[in-house]
């Protein structure tokens, strides 16, 4: 059975995909969530889906609590749902091409440090793209530099606002990223990358 943490900052709509996805699934299951927002959404999808939240500060995501959290709970892999802290190095030595994220543009374009939620698709629209979609890729010790695994896209019509491209992207996000991470533990992923 492989284990997963899924990170979250936010409101968690990725998180519950992911757990809608993976309740009752023989391989896989989500034993964890992480966040480091204690106004996060993820409270209620843990009650919801009966997996235990855990609440940790900035400080204690760079130290060794939350690395024991992890261990403590076998996690084999970890997916980062809307978690807007940079992963820290001793994280990425113990998880190597076992954390993976998904960002609402299509690499390389349209990412690094503060491109997230509404910033990257307002820097869609201004840039007057004819698409835009989703990028899940490894994480790596810089933001939104991993090794892409999946892209999709979808048209972004002329004069699109911000808040239309992002429920295109959005809709992209939820069908696709539970369906990405299962197939990357079924062909065991992270020994292959």
């Amino acid at each position: 059975m492989t284990n997963i943490a899924v990170f979250a900052s936010g409101n968690g709509s990725n998180a519950t995909a992911l757990a809608d996805y993976f309740q009752g699934a023989d391989k896989a299951q989500i034993n964890l969530f992480i966040t480091n927002n204690e106004k996060s959404g993820i409270f209620e999808r843990g009650k919801k889906h009966d997996i235990p939240v855990t609440l940790i500060s900035n400080s204690e995501l760079m130290s060794d609590k939350l690395v024991n959290i992890l261990q403590r709970c076998q996690t084999d892999l970890i997916i980062l749902a809307g978690f807007l802290r940079k992963i820290p190095e001793n994280l990425l030595k113990i998880y190597p091409n076992r954390i993976l994220n998904i960002h609402p543009a299509l690499l390389p374009d349209f990412g690094g440090k503060g491109m997230y939620g509404h910033n990257v698709h307002r820097a869609v629209s201004k840039a007057k793209c004819d698409q835009s979609g989703i990028s899940i890729h490894l994480v790596n010790e810089e933001y939104d530099r991993g090794r892409v695994i999946f892209q999709k896209s979808v048209p972004i019509e002329p004069g699109e606002d911000p808040t239309s491209i992002e429920k295109k992207v959005r809709q992209l996000e939820l069908k696709y990223y539970p369906i990405v991470v299962d197939v990357f533990i079924q062909n065991q992923g992270w020994d292959r990358f």
